[in-house]
């Protein structure tokens, strides 16, 4: 049975409050990056993700790292999310994760933009061509 890590991570980018949504599932690592406004309350941003859990946009897919999950001493983990919480940051495999998702949105606005060009040009020669029949229908 594979197990679902999620990992929520809130840090102030200038000038919004932003949320980090990292999940790992099935060996595979997703991200997702929410902005809120001013700073979310900690029951704010779990209202949040169960609100609009399905309206997520997660990035594409990257292999993951198994994570060996052994039994640990409390004061060890205590430590360990001592550490990370003074870590603000956004790691580098959530850094790329992101940057891979950007590049998908920007080729997929450029396709539409590039469609909505055509069609355009489209629009406006079939406008100039029945311009032209209608001037040479009467003579």
């Amino acid at each position: 049975m594979e197990k679902t890590n999620f990992i929520v991570t809130i840090c102030f980018e200038a000038p919004f409050w932003v949320g980090i949504y990292e999940r790992e599932y099935d060996g595979q690592y997703q991200i997702c990056k929410i902005t809120f406004g001013a700073e979310p309350k900690d029951y704010e941003v779990y209202e949040f993700l169960l609100k609009n859990f399905g309206r997520l946009r997660f990035s594409p897919s990257t292999k993951a790292n198994p994570l060996l999950k052994e039994r640990m001493n409390p004061k060890r983990m205590q430590r360990q999310i001592k550490k990370q919480v003074q870590n603000t940051g956004v790691g580098t495999k959530a850094q790329q994760a992101l940057k891979l998702q950007h590049e998908q949105n920007k080729l997929e606005r450029k396709k539409y933009t590039k469609e909505q060009k055509e069609g355009e040009k489209a629009r406006k020669f079939q406008l100039k061509q029945k311009k032209r029949k209608e001037k040479h229908r009467g003579h």
